[in-house]
Parts: structure tokens; C-alpha cells; sequence
């Protein structure tokens, strides 16, 4: 009996079980291997308290990030950290301005996850809250501090918006967030710090291309860590890219929507890796240096879709 003669939950197993006997298959591509190594992801306290055991899903020195939403005890946070830190893994805590109160809340922080955690590594971003809660409104402010600096923090990452974000640019233009990352790229040769940019996640290729190329071409030399969304179910991705201002690429979405045969099935991001992946091996010198996963669809989904992916890992 084919296709035609099943009912839907039938159709969609059918699906499901040719795309696992394809990816059976389906040899490691070494330039997505090269460009998957050394990924990072994402994590937050109530996401990593589902996992049992962190070291069975990541390879070894990976570096994690803590986002820090709106609300999470700090506590909370630096427990997750300490966790991490205690697995073998690079950890590197969101400080989002707009939730700090002051200077004194931000040493604190600093302190706590120095002190508690063993981190020197931070990931500073303006936050998701409108209204700041105290003196700080952008990442900016947190650099130009000094407190990272004095504590002796040995990384720090800001934050790239491939598509633009309008919490900075309020018209949809792209001009307050190069200036910021104009701004960032002087601080760079100000510091011993190593510094990088890590962008919010994408579904197109092309426009990620054209944005770096962009981005290099006005003088900003920081490395590029690429956001993109792991697998997930297509209506939590089109949740979540609504939500953080996902614009021209969400297109890729609302195509895949209207394919009956991938709708049901969870999206996975291959074509945007390879693309980008084959573009970085044909150009060595183009700015993404890294793969940032956001976990949308569940840490274990990321990690072993990494590993699919990575001939490294997946020998090991």
C-alpha cells in the first residue's frame, strides 16, 4: 500500500522512519564537522535542571551560556554555573543590563560567580525588559564599568543581531546597532580580554552572509559566534521568532509551514549550517568563526544533533 492509501498518523511515521534510515546513511560532511567543532549552547537554571548529566550529551570543554530571564534568582544562576563549571565545561553567564539595579548588584554578581563558580567569562546584552530596573540600559555601560576588567575576567562577549533589533533601532534600521558594535570593537583594543560577538539565531543563510560581510567591512574585527536555532517542533520555532524579532528570515518558516510533508516533522537546522559551512571553507577569512546553538526544541535535541553533525564527536 503507498502513501496515498494511509491515514495521516501513518503518513507521518512513514516520514519519520525514511528520514531516520536516510540520516543512517547519510555521511559526516567535513566542512559542517569543522564548522560545528567547538560549538557553544544555551542553557537556563529551570532548562538544566532537567538534565541528569550534562557530560553525557556535550563534549568535554564546551563552552555553555546561562541566560539570565527576568525573574531567575541569581542564586539560581550561580548554582547552574557551579554545576557546570564542576562538569568541565566553559561557562559563560548572561549579565543583561537592563535587570542590574546599580554598580554595587553588578560586583556582586561578578563576585559571586567568580568566587562560587570559578567563572571569567561573561556575555553582556542590553536584556529583555523595556523599562530598565535601575542605572544600567545597554552593554555598553556594563564594559565602560571597569568591573569585569578589575575582577580579571579573561572573555567577553556582546551580542550581534543579524537581522537588526528594534529595541535599538526603533525604526528597523540597522544604524544604532553598528554603531554599538563600532563602539564595542574600540573597547577591544582597550582590553586584555578576549572578545567576541555572539548573534541572536536566524533561519536564512544568506542574509547572516551579507550581514558579516557588512559588519567586517566597516571595521568591526571581533570573531562572530552564529546563532542558530537547534531542532524544534515549527510552531515553537515561529514562537520564539516572533517573540525575539526574528524578521526577514522567518520567511524560511512560514515557507516550511506551507509544505504539507515537513510541517508535522520537527525543522533541523542542516541547510543554514551547510550553507554557511561550505561558504566559510571557500572563504577563510569570512568573520563567523563559531556556532552558537539556541536549544528552542530541548538541550538533548541540540546535542545530539551536534553530534550527528561532528565527525569528531561522533567517534569519540
Amino acid at each position: 500500500m503507498g502513501l496515498n492509501g494511509l491515514g495521516i498518523r501513518d503518513r507521518l511515521m512513514a516520514l519519520l522512519n525514511f528520514r531516520k534510515k536516510i540520516e543512517g546513511e547519510r555521511p559526516v560532511d567535513p566542512k559542517v564537522s569543522d564548522f560545528i567543532r567547538d560549538f557553544s549552547i544555551e542553557v537556563m537554571p529551570r532548562t538544566a535542571e532537567k538534565i541528569e548529566d550534562f557530560r553525557a550529551l556535550l563534549p568535554s570543554g564546551t563552552r555553555v551560556y546561562v541566560a539570565h530571564i527576568d525573574g531567575t534568582p541569581i542564586d539560581d544562576m550561580v548554582a547552574t554555573a557551579k554545576r557546570l563549571t564542576n562538569d568541565g565545561f566553559q561557562v559563560m553567564p548572561h549579565f543583561p543590563a537592563r535587570i542590574i539595579k546599580d554598580q554595587a548588584t553588578l560586583e556582586d554578581w561578578i563576585a559571586r560567580y567568580q568566587g562560587e563558580a570559578g567563572v571569567d567569562q561573561a556575555l553582556m546584552l542590553a536584556g529583555g525588559v523595556d523599562k530598565p530596573h535601575g542605572d544600567f540600559d545597554n552593554s555598553m555601560q556594563l564594559l565602560d564599568s571597569g568591573a569585569f576588567d578589575r575582577a580579571g575576567f579573561k572573555r567577553l562577549h556582546v551580542a550581534g543581531h543579524p537581522e537588526g533589533n528594534r529595541d535599538i533601532d526603533p525604526n528597523g534600521g540597522m544604524d544604532n546597532v553598528e554603531d554599538a558594535l563600532r563602539w564595542k570593537t574600540d573597547f577591544n583594543s582597550r582590553t586584555d580580554a578576549e572578545m567576541a560577538i555572539v548573534t541572536q539565531f536566524a533561519f536564512d543563510a544568506d542574509p547572516i552572509i551579507k550581514w558579516a560581510n557588512a559588519v567586517q567591512a566597516a571595521g568591526v574585527d571581533l570573531p562572530i559566534h552564529i546563532g542558530i536555532a537547534g531542532p524544534a517542533k515549527l510552531q515553537t520555532l515561529i514562537k520564539f521568532a516572533v517573540a525575539c524579532g526574528v524578521g526577514p528570515s522567518l520567511k524560511v518558516l512560514q515557507k516550511r509551514a506551507l509544505d504539507v510533508s515537513k510541517l508535522l516533522l520537527p525543522y533541523e537546522p542542516d541547510e543554514i549550517v551547510t550553507t554557511l559551512a561550505h561558504h566559510k571553507a571557500s572563504n577563510p577569512g569570512f568573520a563567523i568563526t563559531h556556532l552558537h546553538l539556541f536549544p528552542l526544541g530541548g538541550i538533548k535535541a541540540s546535542a545530539n544533533w551536534a553530534k550527528r553533525h561532528n565527525a569528531a564527536a561522533a567517534s569519540a
